[in-house]
C-alpha cells in the first residue's frame, strides 16, 4: 500500500527499513506505551525475516514518512475480516501535531474502500488519554469494552485496555467530505 496525503506518506515496510524499525522497537521510551519500557531487544535480521512474511491478506507493517523522512510506523492485522490497527509516531518532535489523526483517517479510508474491510478494531492502554481522545472524538470509534488488568508489562505492572471498533457504514456516514489522497496498492 502507498498513500500520499500532502507531505505525509504511508508505505509498506520493506527489508531496508529493518534498521530503523529495530532502533525504534529497541527504544524503551518509544515502546513504553506498549508495555515495553526496556524495548523489544530485537535485531535487524529478525525484523527482515518477519517483514518477509507480511501480506496484504494477513498482516502488513507500514512506514510513515514526513517530507521523505521516516517518523513512525503503522500496521494492520486481519482479524476475521476486521482490520486491527496500530500506529506509533516514533519521532517525539512530530507528536501532538495532528499527524496521527490525519494518518489514521487516510489509512482507515483506504482499508475500507480499497481493501474491503467491513470493520476497524483497535485498543489502547487505559492511561493513554491522548489516543482515546483521537479515537473517540476525532475519528468516531466506539468503545466496546474495558479489560481490567489485561496484561503485565516488562516491569511487572498490570495494565488495562480499552477496546474500540468502527463499522464501514459508520465511517462513511461520519465523513463530511471525501478525503483527498493518492492511493496505490504498492
Amino acid at each position: 500500500m502507498f498513500i500520499k496525503y500532502d507531505n505525509l506518506i504511508i508505505r509498506n515496510a520493506v527489508a531496508a527499513d529493518a534498521i530503523q524499525l529495530c532502533a525504534w522497537w529497541n527504544d524503551g521510551k518509544i515502546m513504553a506505551h506498549a508495555g515495553l519500557p526496556n524495548g523489544l531487544g530485537c535485531t535487524p535480521e529478525e525484523i527482515r525475516k518477519s517483514l518477509a512474511d507480511d501480506t496484504d491478506e494477513t498482516h502488513r507493517r507500514h512506514i510513515i514518512e514526513l517530507d521523505g523522512r521516516p517518523i513512525g510506523e503503522m500496521n494492520y492485522r486481519n482479524k476475521d475480516g476486521a482490520a486491527e490497527l496500530g500506529i506509533k509516531i516514533c519521532d517525539f518532535s512530530q507528536q501532538e501535531k495532528g499527524y496521527g489523526t490525519i494518518l489514521l483517517s487516510v489509512f482507515i479510508d483506504a482499508l475500507f474502500l480499497h481493501h474491503d474491510y467491513k470493520k476497524m478494531i483497535l485498543d489502547t492502554n487505559l492511561n493513554n488519554k491522548r489516543a482515546q481522545h483521537v479515537y473517540e472524538n476525532k475519528l468516531g470509534f466506539r468503545r466496546i469494552g474495558l479489560e481490567k488488568n489485561a496484561w503485565r508489562d516488562q516491569l511487572g505492572i498490570m495494565n488495562s485496555i480499552i477496546n474500540y471498533e468502527m463499522s464501514k457504514a459508520d465511517w462513511i456516514a461520519s465523513r463530511k467530505e471525501p478525503l483527498e489522497y493518492q492511493y496505490r496498492d504498492r
